[in-house]
C-alpha cells in the first residue's frame, strides 16, 4: 500500500475541484471530479483519501481508511518495539571495582543481553589511573569471560577520552532442548536399525561339523558263502 501521511485530508475535507484518483484494488481510474469520486467511495464503502496533496492534480484513493489506520498504528508499536529492542543499554565499573560490585553490575548487563538489548560496558578512570590502561582492560576481559555463555565484544576495548569501552552483543538464541532431543532421535534411530540388523549375523550359530558330517549306515555282517 502506498505511503499516507498520518495528517491527511478525508472524504468532505478534500475541497479541490478534480483529483487523480486510484481505485480500491490500486488500479489507475484518472483524473476525473472529486464530487464523482466522493460517490464511487460511497457506492464502494469506502473513504476518499488524499494521499499525494502536492501532486497536480492531487491524488487520491478509495480504501477503508479505518482500517488504514488500525493496521498503520499497529506497525509503528511494532516499530516502537523493535527500536527499543536494539537500544544499547551502558553500564559503568569503577577500576578500583570490588567483588560484589562486579558481580552487581555484571548481573545488569546479563539481565540485559538477555532481554536482547546491546551492553557498552564503560571503564571509568580518574586522575592517574588513565596511565594504566591495562587495569580496565582485565576488567572487561573479565566481563566478557563471565558472560561468555550469553554474549560477545563487537570488538576490542578501545579508549575514548577518560573512558575505556567495550560493547557487547547477544549471542544468538540456543536451539532449545527439545528439538536437540528429536534431531538426536533422528540420528540415532538408523544406526540402532543397523546395529539390529547386523546382531543377528553375528550371532547366528555356526553349523556343528559333527551334526553336518555325513550320516554312514552301521556297518554289517560279511555274508558267509554258501
Amino acid at each position: 500500500m502506498m505511503n499516507i501521511a498520518k495528517d491527511h485530508k478525508v472524504n468532505e475535507q478534500i475541497r479541490v475541484r478534480q483529483i487523480r484518483l486510484i481505485g480500491g484494488e490500486g488500479e489507475q481510474v484518472g483524473i476525473i471530479d472529486t464530487r464523482d469520486a466522493m460517490n464511487m467511495a460511497r457506492e464502494a464503502g469506502l473513504d476518499l483519501v488524499m494521499v499525494s496533496p502536492q501532486a497536480v492534480p492531487p491524488v487520491c484513493r478509495l480504501l477503508d481508511y479505518g482500517r488504514f489506520r488500525f493496521e498503520q498504528q499497529q506497525n509503528e508499536r511494532e516499530n516502537r518495539k523493535r527500536a527499543r529492542g536494539q537500544e544499547v543499554k551502558a553500564i559503568k565499573f569503577r577500576v578500583k571495582i570490588d567483588g560484589h560490585d562486579f558481580n552487581t553490575k555484571t548481573g545488569h548487563v546479563r539481565r540485559f543481553l538477555e532481554e536482547g538489548h546491546k551492553v557498552k560496558v564503560t571503564i571509568m578512570f580518574r586522575g592517574r589511573e588513565r596511565t594504566h590502561p591495562e587495569l580496565g582492560e582485565r576488567i572487561l576481559v573479565r566481563v566478557a569471560e563471565t558472560l561468555a555463555d550469553i554474549g560477545v565484544p563487537e570488538s576490542n576495548p578501545s579508549m575514548m577520552g577518560m573512558d575505556m569501552n567495550m560493547i557487547m552483543t547477544p549471542k544468538a538464541p540456543p536451539v532449545p532442548k527439545k528439538e536437540r532431543e528429536e534431531d538426536g532421535e533422528m540420528v540415532a534411530a538408523p544406526a540402532a536399525s543397523g546395529a539390529a540388523a547386523a546382531a543377528p549375523a553375528e550371532a547366528a550359530p555356526q553349523p556343528d561339523a559333527q551334526a553336518t558330517a555325513p550320516k554312514t549306515d552301521a556297518p554289517t555282517e560279511a555274508s558267509t558263502p554258501a
